[in-house]
């Protein structure tokens, strides 16, 4: 088995939750932390809220990261010029079934 799958939170989806200044390259910029790692989100959205002042917030989810691994993009997105905030919780992955018919 690889470090990498040792390394692994399975079942375990990572929710980003990132509030930034409005700005067209921000969000390149973070999802750049995920490319760089062969990760893809599970879910990448992204809207401007205009209250009080314009904001771009980011919803981000990513499954199965290891905990030192999402704390660590956690930093490094709080580090991108332009981001106010960043928050992170884990939560368990949704199960499918399927019925028998």
């Amino acid at each position: 088995m690889s470090d990498m799958m040792n390394l692994t939170h399975a079942g375990v989806v990572t929710c980003f939750s990132v509030a930034a200044q409005p700005d067209p390259g921000l969000m390149g910029r973070v999802l750049e932390l995920f490319a760089k790692r062969g990760l893809t989100p599970t879910r990448f959205f992204g809207q401007i809220e205009n209250s009080p002042e314009p904001r771009l917030e980011l919803d981000i989810h990513a499954c199965d990261l290891a905990p030192e691994v999402a704390a660590h993009m956690a930093r490094s997105m709080a580090q991108i010029f332009g981001v106010e905030r960043v928050l992170i919780a884990d939560r368990a992955a949704a199960t499918h079934q399927t019925s028998s018919h």
